[in-house]
């Protein structure tokens, strides 16, 4: 999916609209490492979240499911500068669960594409709610976006945090509390 050939002359088209020497010694294997790092760091436009979350287990307990503090890693896709910080996700099953891992991967197949943070929250609160089937889920996202830090507004440290909420996230306020509540933000 990722053409390296094409952002291999994009980036060297870069350099020399920067004003630099692309045949100094420094410069002139960067666009080969910047095609390699983008394939890595662009790794979840190819995959989906199914992959690691259509193998579920039964499981006779009704109680809350909280993962939290998945550190993640993503660029935003109008400055493309990374934005990093940490997910925590709740759901209620409704008798399957997920291994605990694949919440974490489901987290990377979204944050490793081009993403704003808001669609970045509801795009794992929609997987969740499709492939696990639960009665409710509540995704919260914390991030650090470099578009703010380290350009613009210049204010480091900033924390954007988005909520998503599905099921009986949405009508309970009780669990809404019990899941902030685990999550260490209640």
């Amino acid at each position: 999916m990722i053409d390296k050939e094409k952002i291999e002359r994009a980036v060297t088209l870069l350099l020399e609209g920067l004003g630099e020497d692309v045949e100094r010694e420094g410069l002139k294997e960067t666009p080969g490492r910047i095609a390699r790092m983008y394939e890595e760091i662009f790794a979840g436009m190819g995959q989906s979240p199914k992959t690691h979350l259509e193998k579920t287990f039964l499981a006779s307990g009704r109680g809350l499911v909280v993962e939290k503090d998945i550190v993640f890693y993503s660029t935003c896709e109008h400055h493309m500068l990374p934005f990093y910080g940490k997910v925590h996700i709740a759901y209620l099953p409704a008798g399957n669960v997920v291994g605990l891992s694949k919440l974490a991967r489901t987290v990377e197949v979204y944050a490793r594409r081009l993403q704003i943070q808001e669609q970045l929250t509801a795009q794992i609160a929609d997987a969740l709610m499709e492939y696990l089937k639960p009665e409710g889920v509540m995704v919260v996202v914390e991030a650090e976006h470099m578009c703010m830090t380290m350009r613009g507004a210049k204010k480091p440290g900033t924390q954007t945090v988005t909520l998503e909420l599905r099921g009986a996230f949405e009508q309970e306020p009780l669990l809404r509390e019990e899941a902030w509540h685990m999550i260490g933000r209640g």
